[in-house]
Order: C-alpha cells, then sequence, then structure tokens
C-alpha cells in the first residue's frame, strides 16, 4: 500500500460519469448536494438541508439516489445513533459529450449540468466582482479573467486542455489550506468552438 506523504495532496479521485451517474445527478438539488459535499467534506442531511436552504426530508431522499449510483457514500466513522454522515466517494466528475451519443436522455441530461455549471459560474464570478474591492490588493492583482481564441484541430484541443488540467493538479498538489492567506479558488476551463458573434 502506498502512504502518503506529510504536506502532499494526492490527485484527486475522479469519476468519468456512466449514462446512469449524469441522469441521477442532472437534478438542481443533487447537483447542489454533491457540490457542497466536494467542497465542505462530510456533513448530516440536516446540516446540508440547512446550508442549501431546503428540508432534510428532500435531502436525505437525494442523497440516498447520488449514494445509489456511486456518487456519494454514507460515512460510518463520523455517524453517531440515528445521525447519518455523508461525503463524496470523488473530487472531479468528468465525461465528454460523445459519451451519451445514442443515448438521448444522457445526452440532455449532460447538457443540462453543462448549462447549470456554466450558470453558477457566472454567479460566482458576479459575487467576485462585487466583493473583490474588500479583498486586499494581493489577492485583486492575482485573481481575475483571461480568454484567448486559437485556432487548433480536435485532438490539439485536447492536448491543450488535458496539459492545463495537468498544471491545475499541480498546483492542488501544491495546496497549503493551513495557510491562514490561502482561500479556495474557483477555477472553471471550458474550450469549444468559437461559434461569432451574436
Amino acid at each position: 500500500m502506498e502512504r502518503e506523504q506529510p504536506g502532499v495532496t494526492p490527485d484527486p479521485r475522479v469519476v468519468k460519469l456512466d449514462s446512469r451517474q449524469i441522469r441521477t445527478l442532472a437534478h438542481p438539488l443533487r447537483s447542489r448536494l454533491l457540490g457542497a459535499l466536494r467542497i465542505g467534506g462530510p456533513a448530516t442531511a440536516t446540516a446540508l438541508a440547512q446550508t442549501l436552504d431546503t428540508n432534510t426530508g428532500a435531502t436525505s431522499y437525494h442523497l440516498r439516489q447520488l449514494a445509489e449510483v456511486g456518487l456519494v457514500a454514507e460515512d460510518p466513522e463520523r455517524g453517531t445513533g440515528r445521525q447519518r454522515w455523508w461525503r463524496a466517494v470523488h473530487e472531479v466528475s468528468q465525461w465528454q459529450s460523445t459519451d451519451f451519443d445514442g443515448d438521448p436522455d444522457a445526452s440532455a441530461a449532460s447538457d443540462w449540468i453543462q448549462r447549470d455549471q456554466l450558470r453558477l459560474f457566472a454567479e460566482q464570478a458576479e459575487r467576485w466582482i462585487s466583493a473583490q474591492h474588500d479583498y486586499p490588493a494581493a489577492w485583486r492583482g492575482a485573481a481575475g479573467f483571461n480568454d484567448a481564441v486559437v485556432t487548433l484541430p480536435p485532438d490539439r484541443l485536447r492536448q491543450l486542455t488535458e496539459e492545463i488540467w495537468q498544471l491545475v493538479k499541480r498546483y492542488r498538489g501544491e495546496s497549503v489550506p493551513d495557510d491562514p492567506g490561502a482561500e479556495q479558488v474557483l477555477i472553471y476551463l471550458t474550450a469549444f468552438p468559437w461559434m461569432g458573434e451574436s
């Protein structure tokens, strides 16, 4: 068994979503539950309901649905009596839209999740823009928005996105969560053909 080295973050656990998982995840509360567990760590249905401003019954039901397809699991080491703790079983969900060619329901679920993630990213970006002036200059100078248009064939685009992902993994491995000056940073990577001006 490989031992973890102190101060070294292991590679993120990745789940390549299958058609059943992506159909299950394409639900507003379920995607929020999984996101909350991935960002905040293990929690009870009650705590998640409070965080997400919903009711415990709905939260419990949808956690069981996510568990049924292997996206979350009970954390028995934390549970006491009737209190059930849940954890995400991975940090990264991956899929390609072509994975679901020939499966209209899974393809629609993939489209919904992509749109929902883009909407959440836009909301986070708006929050940052509104709050950035309350942050120290070091954060304002480090954060930013960048875009670029490059001309590439599909195989080179795949190579580019893989290289960017490897870079993100390297920085993730060097993360310092105990540093009082550190904060979680949202990195949203997307690449697709430019559709021209609207």
